[in-house]
């Protein structure tokens, strides 16, 4: 039995996610559909990382394990039957317990704003009209980077052990038009990307104070604010070095 990675890029609006669900159409059940037509036989897929319904991704990864030979041209007929808003990009052997999520060290996200009306950007930004303080969306990024507890920052119901997170790093940028925050981390809560930008957006706009926000990271009050999933892209996960010559 060989154990295969798939790096894979996609838009997600069309998708009730990534992960498969019942009675809804995601990322994950249309690549296992194309697989099982390809290679003639019913392959499940785990992902790396869990994007919500119109999240989209640069990249992710899928592994599956299969005892037959690849099909010797498998990338191209897997995005010949894919639909067009996902490609798969590379497919890696990898060693027998390599495992997509739990091998990853790091994932990294980057959030799209615009800020002048553009019928081009409304699937994959979020379209913010009002002035916004660029100090002050520095100063809350420094802020992020330096915390550890995110229990404010999740979904409610959320089942883990923990709300603990290393940020990597968390920082503003403007480019082509676009405002962009990118944050990059060693894991992250659902939901918890789209909960920090919205309320560092909220201070930005001097909706609310930047004490209060450093007192969220203290307490598993929730912050209350999100801004929609089609401004947010999945955008790299990280893997050791070398990981995939091993």
């Amino acid at each position: 039995m060989a154990r295969y990675f798939l790096e894979v890029a996609y838009k997600g609006t069309r998708y009730s996610g990534f992960q498969i669900q019942e009675n809804a159409i995601t990322v994950q059940s249309e690549i296992e559909q194309a697989l099982e037509l390809v290679q003639r036989q019913s392959i499940s897929l785990t992902g790396s990382s869990r994007t919500d319904a119109g999240v989209h991704a640069w990249q992710n990864f899928f592994h599956f394990d299969l005892e037959e030979t690849l099909h010797p041209q498998l990338l191209y007929k897997l995005n010949a039957v894919l639909p067009s808003d996902i490609v798969l990009k590379a497919v890696y052997p990898v060693a027998s317990e390599a495992h997509s999520r739990f091998d990853a060290i790091s994932r990294e996200y980057e959030y799209y704003i615009y800020k002048f009306k553009d019928p081009f950007r409304r699937d994959t930004a979020y379209y913010v009209p009002y002035p916004l303080d660029m100090r002050a969306l520095a100063e809350a990024a420094a802020i992020i980077k330096e915390q550890t507890n995110f229990a404010a920052f999740s979904k409610t119901n959320t089942q883990v052990k923990n709300f603990r997170c290393a940020i990597l790093k968390s920082e503003w940028r403007e480019e082509n038009g676009l405002l962009v925050y990118n944050i990059k981390g060693n894991r992250f809560l659902r939901g918890m990307v789209r909960l920090l930008t919205a309320t560092q957006l909220k201070i930005a706009r001097g909706k609310y104070e930047m004490v209060d926000f450093k007192k969220l990271f203290e307490t598993e009050q929730k912050c209350g604010v999100s801004v929609p999933a089609h401004g947010l892209f999945l955008k790299e996960v990280g893997y050791p070095d070398n990981y995939f010559n091993k």
